[in-house]
């Protein structure tokens, strides 16, 4: 069965750097678009970026656009969102998505604050 399995959320500071890392596994991982969302509680969950199967084409939200960068390594199964310069309205819970599959990983939280 199909996988996401999340990691590198925590605690950081207005300024500083978090890489997130999804592993995928279940399905021809290099044959998928993927993605990361957020959602803040109370809030619709949120696009973030997209990165197309083989890692040509991304994507991003205007919100993020200049400090996070999406990528992937398809021999890992494995896709990855390099967030810098965190601000405190970067805080959400962050899920991988199997783009335009309903596929979802459980998330991990990351929380910019001082």
């Amino acid at each position: 069965q199909v996988q996401l399995v999340e990691s590198g959320g925590g605690l950081v500071q207005p300024g500083g750097s978090l890489r997130l890392s999804c592993a995928a596994s279940g399905f021809t991982f290099s044959s998928y678009a993927m993605s990361w969302y957020r959602q803040v509680p109370g809030k619709e969950r949120e696009l973030v970026a997209v990165i197309s199967s083989v890692g040509v084409s991304t994507k991003y939200a205007d919100s993020v656009k200049g400090r996070f960068t999406i990528s992937r390594d398809n021999a890992k199964n494995t896709v990855y969102l390099q967030m810098n310069s965190l601000k405190p309205e970067d805080t959400a819970v962050y899920y991988c998505k199997v783009q335009n599959r309903p596929y979802w990983g459980k998330g991990t939280l990351v929380t910019v604050s001082s």
